[in-house]
């Protein structure tokens, strides 16, 4: 966006920058000249420009695990950028976050990746801009529900105080979520790809199940239906912990945006409140994308500066390693 000007609204799909990330490069290329970009940062860092970046940071954000391509192109991009000097900028999850106290923190890596963060800075403009509030009076519950993670962020005072992250909620369309540490030790090996199966679409039995077909056709696989649905009713429950009294329920992402789905949550999620569909001004690009505008915005000291600063993102620090408190094991740090 070019203030409140959208330049460019389109999305490009992960199989295609997998196997050539010149698509998604020439697509940033195209309305060149940029002020920021505020980048593909995964699991997130404190703000941190691309030039700063080395190798053990974006491990950090993107681990380089064999076995899903996703990972791969998003780092062959990063490399690709840094080298070509763009002008690049990544920001944190929700773990890096001061505003979560540390107790919540405890043992946790996905907390909420870098894009739920975006999503959420979003969700603070559209809220404080259809009541007429500050950005430090909103009070929301965030549902992402993506195609393949979901997430359920907690915002109280204009701050992230909580979230549960793709790994740490329940499961979603594709993937598992949370793992019963019971079956985690009987895996014994415990390869990355396997964070990408378990969800609904396998609890339906059909591998080529779309969401889509899932939401016209739930009858015909109800488990599925229900574990989707029940998944993200209990995330939202459980947020209720950290935000007693949200103005309101948000539903965000690629799931969201199909209506009998969203019908679906509406019904199921109407015990905890209002609920609605996130509004934004991009037709194609996602939420996160938007997000990332407004979070650039407001780095770059812009109109949303009050954003940025409502999230405290200049503050952010650490890494997801620094919380875990388990004995008897080493882990394997960048």
């Amino acid at each position: 966006m070019e203030g409140e000007k959208v330049i460019l609204d389109t999305s490009v799909p992960v199989p295609e920058v997998t196997q050539n990330p010149d698509v998604l490069l020439d697509t940033v290329r195209s309305v060149f000249p940029l002020d920021m970009i505020v980048g593909p940062s995964g699991y997130g860092l404190p703000v941190t420009p691309i030039r700063d970046i080395t190798e053990r940071e974006l491990t950090l954000m993107v681990p380089d695990a064999k076995g899903i391509p996703l990972c791969g192109g998003i780092r062959a991009v990063v490399r690709r950028m840094k080298d070509e000097g763009f002008p690049l900028y990544f920001t944190p999850g929700v773990i890096h976050l001061s505003t979560v106290p540390a107790c919540r923190k405890a043992n946790r890596m996905d907390m909420g990746t870098a894009d739920k963060v975006c999503c959420t800075a979003l969700a603070i403009r559209n809220q404080a801009e259809r009541y007429g509030i500050g950005y430090n009076e909103t009070s929301f519950i965030l549902v992402e529900v993506g195609y393949a993670f979901n997430a359920v962020i907690g915002v109280d005072g204009g701050r992230i105080v909580d979230g549960l992250g793709g790994t740490s909620g329940g499961p979603g369309f594709i993937t598992l979520g949370n793992m019963d540490s019971e079956l985690a030790v009987r895996l014994g090996k415990f390869p990355g790809v396997v964070l990408f199966s378990g969800g609904a679409r396998d609890m339906s039995g059909r591998d080529d199940l779309t969401p889509e077909e899932l939401a016209r056709e739930h009858y015909k696989y109800p488990e599925a239906w229900n574990m989707l649905l029940e998944s993200i009713a209990k995330g939202v429950a459980a947020m209720m912990v950290s935000v007693e009294k949200p103005r309101e329920v948000l539903l965000s992402g690629r799931l969201a945006r199909i209506p009998e789905i969203a019908q679906a949550l509406e019904v199921r999620l109407a015990r905890f409140g209002k609920v609605r569909r996130l509004e934004r001004r991009a037709g194609v690009a996602k939420e996160a994308a938007e997000g990332a505008y407004i979070i650039g915005e407001g780095l770059l000291g812009g109109r949303y500066k009050g954003i940025v600063d409502c999230l405290e993102l200049k503050g952010a620090r650490g890494t997801m390693y620094d919380h875990i408190r388990l004995k008897g094991i080493k882990l394997e740090r960048p």
